[in-house]
């Protein structure tokens, strides 16, 4: 750990720097050691573990809007992935930086096992706390995600920043969360229908939504393909969200675009995205993004609308939808992108936020039932 949390501070230890410069001094916990990420922030009051153990933040540094983080510690059961307790379900995968306003190191929760700081430490997760969050969100909004460089505080900006300036961001992050071989989760009462789940870096808590509703999950690769998928004769595919540009996962948009019309496919963020492209849509890269669990998003055929939790930088583009066969059914109304599609003939449909939450609202959780009434009629 970068240092003994909440220990008489004064002198700054950890810094964060930007490509542009500018600089925030403040005191480390968690990992110690130079990371280079992209810059995102997160609006979400409450689950920070969760946070930090999903795969869509791979390669990311967040900044937390709240400002007290910390205080309930880490707990056994609400890991989202690749560690241990009952979220290990793929790769070892999640932020590589935590940027905080105030963090406490003393925890208050009867379920409490760590504090986070040591739990980040032992995942390799950098800390920052002590830094004006505020200024550095505005600056996020103002001009975008952007590349950061966490480091010691006396390091050389000039040379970070040259560093930072010649870094380039990944494009293999899905191989790196899926998991590596095929795995089943049996489901909790009498087994009612089989889903494929394709792993570009699911959430356990998508797991445990299908397997509470009476299905069969068989974990797949990212980059399974379609042949072997049919060969496990399911009743639906499901494709999961996860990190990264979705232009990337070329192995699954191919296996998503063969499967068309064979089974009821349901995509949930990345997975929406990597549905849209295997039909001929396009996406694009939003300029910060949407991370929180305080996103409205109306269903167009209903009306309703639901606060939904939200992580994602990319989004399908409106236009490119045209002659796809897929519809819009929901949409942002923060900035009236699109939230969810939907094929006309086939039953395949994807939503772009977190119905399983895990942080945030479940007002969205139904969209499960919609997929189980899919494979009823199917």
């Amino acid at each position: 750990m970068s240092e003994t949390v909440g220990s008489g501070r004064s002198i700054p230890s950890r810094k964060i720097i930007l490509e542009d410069g500018t600089a925030y001094r403040g005191f480390g916990f968690g990992s110690d050691g130079k990371r280079m990420l992209e810059l995102v922030f997160n609006t979400s009051m409450v689950g920070y573990q969760e946070i930090i153990s999903d795969p869509s933040y791979t390669d990311q540094a967040i900044v937390m809007t709240y400002p007290v983080i910390g205080n309930y510690g880490i707990n056994r059961d609400d890991y989202e992935s690749g560690i241990q307790g009952s979220g290990d379900v793929s790769g070892i995968a999640g932020p590589g930086a935590l940027i905080v306003r105030d963090y406490t190191d003393v925890p208050s929760n009867f379920r409490c096992g760590m504090t986070l700081s040591k739990h980040m430490a032992e995942r390799g997760i950098a800390g920052v706390y002590g830094v004006d969050t505020r200024e550095i969100t505005r600056r996020i909004r103002d001009y975008g995600s952007c590349k950061v460089m966490i480091t010691d505080a006396d390091d050389d900006d000039e040379k970070c920043v040259d560093e930072l300036r010649q870094w380039t961001y990944a494009t293999d992050q899905v191989s790196r969360v899926s998991t590596p071989q095929i795995r089943e989760f049996p489901a909790v009462s009498d087994e009612l229908y089989h889903v494929v789940a394709i792993d570009c870096g699911i959430k356990s808590n998508i797991i445990r939504s299908l397997n509470s509703l009476g299905c069969r999950v068989t974990l797949v690769p990212y980059d399974t393909g379609a042949g072997t998928i049919e060969e496990m004769k399911p009743d639906g595919v499901f494709i999961s969200n996860g990190p990264g540009d979705p232009t990337d996962v070329k192995a699954t948009i191919r296996t998503v675009k063969t499967l068309h019309g064979r089974y009821p496919i349901f995509g949930i963020c990345l997975g929406h995205q990597i549905l849209s492209l295997s039909y001929g849509a396009s996406t694009y890269k939003l300029k910060f993004g949407h991370r929180g669990g305080n996103h409205p998003v109306k269903d167009l055929e209903s009306g309703k609308v639901d606060i939904t939790s939200q992580n994602h930088s990319y989004a399908v583009d409106t236009d490119s939808l045209t002659g796809t066969g897929l519809v819009v059914t929901h949409i942002n109304l923060l900035d009236n992108t699109v939230e969810g599609i939907a094929h006309t003939s086939d039953h395949s449909f994807g939503i772009q936020y977190h119905p399983e939450s895990a942080p945030g609202p479940n007002d969205s959780i139904h969209l499960f039932d919609r997929f189980i009434r899919m494979m009823k009629e199917d």
